[in-house]
């Protein structure tokens, strides 16, 4: 018997409900697993009926190709396939060599007819497939929680095997959503933010406020390091560093202590907002929670949005802390937002913050400051790097 060609059979996750724009979303997700798979062999990749079919060479790296291709949002499962032939003899003949090798007591067959002109139905192939599988291997039927599983996918002329259904990303592809800038702090909540407003289909722009030299470069390397793991989603990023040590300087000189943080924070909306204008982002994208620190209730809230004309997104606005972690842990930012490091957040913070701000009270105490020329001295100081995907996490490119 020849060897079977080897594929990736990828299925949409949102994209199956397009109409009128499925083409456009299909055709973003192409690209988005061409950049994915950046350095790994395979021959070709190709769209058929709601899936992405990826042909893999003799040297293609099955595993490292899974593991990247589970990232890329807008695929609900990616399964490592053999290619068969439709005609039935042929394909119990291929099937039976595959589950041959495999070790199990119990099996099922799970099969899909996506080509209705194909004679068998699904229940049918089920029966003539499994029948086989059970005389040769003296296997017990089982439907529920078998020990194997034998995934059998008819669509247009193919006819595909495989045992795995690798979980992916689901949502849409990024960049098919448009621009948003994300305030990344070298915390928690930021990175889940961006990565939250990603699976949505936002390709992210990232702004990260410092205060050197007051605090110390790890707080920065911090932040690379952050968005290289995020990197991994989108492939290409850029952050804006923007020097906010001397703007703290002017606040904490000439406004109630208890005020500080509020007014930080709208001056860190007008920065950003002037960048997202410039990059031609749509929203600001933030970490906010309602009542985690002071900043964050609902009154200050309203302050602090109050100076912005784009729309702001707060995607855990309503989650709790141990909900935010959870996902931090599962895409790998959380051991580094726990390290030590000092970021403006944590510079000149009073011990007694306002909770409960008032808007008019805010301008007030806001009019003792040159905004308009803070803004135009921060927007000159600001640093831009840009980190390109090469593959593993570890070989980020950072150019600045």
């Amino acid at each position: 018997m020849t060897a079977m060609e080897r594929y990736f059979v990828c299925y949409y996750h949102e994209i199956i409900l397009k109409r009128n724009n499925r083409d456009f979303f299909e055709k973003r997700l192409w690209k988005n697993v061409e950049r994915a798979l950046s350095g790994l062999p395979y021959r070709s990749i190709r769209r058929i009926s709601g899936r992405l079919l990826l042909e893999l060479s003799p040297d293609s790296p099955v595993e490292e190709i899974g593991a990247r291709l589970q990232k890329v949002f807008g695929l609900v499962f990616c399964c490592p396939a053999w290619l068969s032939n439709q005609d039935m003899k042929r394909l119990q003949e291929d099937l039976w060599e595959l589950v041959r090798r495999q070790e199990f007591r119990t099996f099922k067959i799970h099969a899909r007819r996506a080509n209705k002109k194909y004679p068998f139905t699904s229940p049918k192939m089920n029966e003539l497939l499994g029948d086989v599988i059970r005389k040769r291997s003296k296997g017990t039927v089982r439907l529920d929680h078998p020990d194997l599983t034998c995934y059998v996918d008819i669509v247009e002329k193919y006819a595909f095997l495989y045992f795995r259904k690798l979980t992916g990303a689901k949502g849409l592809p990024v960049s098919s959503s448009g621009k948003v800038v994300v305030l990344l702090s070298g915390g928690i909540d930021s990175p889940v933010a961006a990565y939250k407003v990603m699976k949505r289909g936002c390709r992210v722009i990232f702004v990260h406020f410092h205060s050197l030299p007051y605090t110390t470069p790890e707080s920065l390397e911090k932040v690379r390091r952050l968005v290289s793991i995020l990197n991994q989603y989108q492939y290409h990023s850029k952050i804006y560093m923007v020097p906010f040590a001397h703007s703290q300087k002017q606040i904490v000189a000439f406004t109630p202590v208890q005020t500080r943080v509020i007014l930080y924070r709208r001056l860190m909306m007008r920065l950003s907002e002037k960048i997202a204008r410039r990059e031609r982002a749509h929203a600001l994208v933030t970490g906010e929670s309602i009542g985690q620190v002071a900043s964050q209730t609902l009154p200050n809230l309203r302050a602090i949005s109050d100076v912005c004309e784009l729309p702001i997104l707060r995607p855990l606005i309503g989650d709790d802390k141990e909900e935010i972690i959870a996902v931090a842990r599962r895409i790998g930012t959380f051991p580094i937002s726990i390290l030590p490091a000092e970021d403006c957040c944590s510079l000149f913070i009073p011990r007694h913050p306002e909770t409960r701000a008032k808007l008019e009270g805010i301008k007030r105490i806001e009019s003792r400051l040159d905004i308009d020329q803070m803004v135009q001295d921060t927007l000159k100081q600001l640093e831009i790097e840009k980190i390109e995907f090469q593959g593993e996490m570890e070989s980020q490119a950072i150019s600045r």
